[in-house]
């Protein structure tokens, strides 16, 4: 007899109905599900299409757009617009915050091609999102919301047909496409206990930028577990989550080029190290920043912010967060 696997919208249907909540945050998914599988799409395609190249310009991080992040931020806002559910978005390909539905839900944080940099070489990538909730209650001001009180945030690792979702209060699930492309056999993620499995993830190339105190920790504990780095938050993340163990980008503060440090972090607190620090912490495991801080307690005060984040099994992050704070005199 054919075996079928439970799919994503029967899971999320479910869940919906056993919290008794509505139906608006399914339809929410069914739009980024969508928009997920035409990048996947367009990034198999891409080599064929001629989308794999450089676009000719620079976003707002100062970085070179390849021809897939814009197609993918056009694709992503499409679905959005599409559910009527989001009242604004923030894109990292954006410079300014979207609006998009003033009668909506929700507000979304996303990313919509993480690690690009892997495009030409056919290598993974990633898609990552936080959603958060307005307020029902009163009047909704729009502010920007610390990623604890996001209500999911998830990730698609392209193309790879992997896509990973925590539920507030309810873990992190991954599912995986089938021959139909539908996203099916939810699993519970759960942090692995056993050191024997854990994973160091950094750029090994910067190690000698970092803080005094970082490439202390560092020297102190490599020896002790495997080292992966892929050079896409998704993809070493998603690694992180199933093998346990610690992503880690520290502030780059010792560079020979002065002008290369980065003081506040590199990746973007709303749209990349809440998410991937949402998802953790529902598998049980958490992430800080640069000076112990969890990255989920931090109110941004703007939309591209940029942080530190360490993030992974819980007695490894906390390891780290004593020593930052120590010596950030906490």
């Amino acid at each position: 007899m054919s075996r079928f696997e439970q799919t994503f919208a029967n899971f999320l249907l479910h869940h919906q109905e056993k919290h008794n909540r509505t139906y608006h945050f399914l339809i929410l998914m069914d739009a980024l599900v969508s928009a997920a599988k035409r990048i996947q799409h367009y990034y198999l395609t891409g080599a064929l299409k001629g989308n794999l190249g450089q676009a000719g310009s620079v976003n707002v991080q100062g970085e070179k757009v390849m021809r897939m992040d814009r197609i993918a931020h056009e694709i992503t806002i499409h679905y959005l617009k599409s559910s009527g559910r989001i009242i604004h978005a923030v894109s990292e390909e954006a410079e300014e915050i979207i609006p998009l539905n003033p009668d909506g839900r929700y507000f979304i944080y996303f990313d919509p091609l993480d690690g690009s940099s892997n495009i030409p070489h056919g290598l993974p990538v990633g898609f990552l999102f936080g959603i958060a909730k307005r307020n029902l209650e009163g009047p909704e001001d729009g502010h920007l919301r610390a990623g604890k009180d996001y209500i999911a945030a998830g990730m698609f690792v392209i193309p790879t047909g992997t896509f990973t979702l925590g539920l507030r209060n309810a873990g992190t699930w991954r599912f995986h496409i089938d021959e139909t492309m539908t996203y099916v056999k939810p699993r519970k993620m759960v942090l692995p206990q056993d050191p024997g499995t854990w994973e160091l993830s950094f750029n090994a190339a910067n190690r000698h930028t970092y803080s005094e105190r970082v490439q202390r920790w560092i020297a102190e504990h490599e020896d002790k577990y495997a080292f992966r780095y892929l050079g896409a938050l998704a993809g070493d993340f998603h690694r992180v989550l199933t093998n346990g163990g610690m992503f880690m980008y520290p502030v780059i503060a010792n560079h020979t080029d002065p002008t290369k440090n980065r003081p506040e972090g590199k990746l973007r607190l709303m749209y990349e190290a809440a998410v991937v620090a949402f998802m953790c912490r529902e598998a049980g495991g958490m992430a800080v920043d640069e000076k112990g801080t969890p990255i989920l307690d931090i109110q941004p005060y703007k939309h591209h912010q940029r942080t530190a984040v360490y993030v992974g099994s819980k007695e490894l992050v906390e390891d780290i967060a004593r020593r930052l704070q120590e010596e950030n005199g906490v």
